[in-house]
């Protein structure tokens, strides 16, 4: 588990920081490459490779720079040095580059805008698929009237609690999701045994965009037999996005009135969780909720928070 996070960690500083170790590799190949290999100008066929990858991860904007970096390089070292060529810009010398110069931002470019398309289509298919959940929720609890739309509203505000904990976006994703579905996972036992099992059961008819919420409302299905008094939340082994979606819950539990109870003012539910901050919520959380809720309604359009 501790090597799987490590591993994680490092995935997200390399994504986090991917221009700029993207572009230290760059310099550091033209450097090996100009001191240690003979046969230079058959080398230029690698800078190929990492054209394919900024168009890849960056988009057509920043393979295109990437190109035309690696191009001044190259053109650079042929000035002072020489790429197999005596040393300058003579004809020959930028015959010779000017169609790789072309090709290699041509493939940035192509790239580029292959991986811009993936990823337009794939936010769209992720919206089609949140709207189809959103829309199953509010299906589910139109049978009970205090509880419409409350599901949409702990979504809402767990995603934007780990946004504010800057959470990656796939653990965000996850959260959102699994908030979606709390309510149903938590109360039908079979659905709740069936999305644990898909966790580590591949043969379990689950997609593989719903394990990651599917194994939040897993263990958010136990976590009050678990957090107590008697226990400090903060050494227990539970994932934060769990711990962010029972802060979330509760928020919006005490906000809905009940056949028992009127329902609780905004601040009024915020002073009562922040009462079991450190025991039966974790005090991050807590924080960063009063962040959010803190934020006016009309400057949170992105969010999507709306709390009553």
């Amino acid at each position: 588990m501790a090597q799987t996070r490590q591993l994680e960690r490092a995935k997200l500083f390399f994504f986090r920081h991917f221009e700029r170790i993207f572009v230290l590799l760059l310099v550091l190949a033209m450097v090996v490459i100009h001191d240690l290999v003979d046969q230079k100008f058959a080398f230029l066929s690698f800078y190929y490779l990492p054209m394919i990858l900024a168009g890849f991860y960056g988009g057509r904007r920043f393979a295109v720079m990437a190109g035309v970096f690696v191009v001044v390089l190259v053109v650079y070292y042929q000035f002072f040095q020489g790429l197999d060529m005596l040393p300058g810009l003579y004809g020959s010398a930028l015959l010779a580059l000017a169609p790789w110069a072309g090709f290699l931002i041509l493939t940035g470019y192509v790239v580029g805008g292959l991986a811009e398309q993936r990823a337009t289509r794939l936010a769209e298919v992720k919206n089609a698929y949140m709207a189809t959940l959103e829309l199953l929720t509010y299906h589910i609890e139109s049978a009970e009237r205090h509880q419409q739309g409350h599901s949409n509203r702990v979504a809402e505000v767990a995603a934007a609690i780990g946004r504010e904990l800057r959470l990656p976006p796939d653990d965000v994703e996850n959260l959102r999701v699994a908030a979606l579905l709390h309510e149903v996972g938590t109360r039908d036992q079979r659905l709740l045994r069936l999305l644990s099992r898909s966790v580590t059961d591949s043969a379990v008819g689950v997609a593989r965009a719903m394990r990651g919420a599917a194994e939040i409302i897993g263990e958010y299905g136990h976590y009050y037999e678990i957090v107590g008094e008697d226990w400090d939340i903060e050494a227990l082994p539970l994932a934060m996005t769990v711990k962010i979606l029972a802060v979330a819950d509760a928020f919006e539990t005490l906000q809905m009135a009940t056949p028992v109870r009127p329902a609780f003012p905004k601040w009024t539910a915020l002073e009562e969780v922040e009462k079991g901050a450190g025991k039966t919520f974790a005090k991050d959380a807590v924080r960063a909720l009063r962040s959010v809720a803190a934020r006016p309604e009309a400057a949170a359009p992105e969010a999507g928070l709306k709390v009553v």
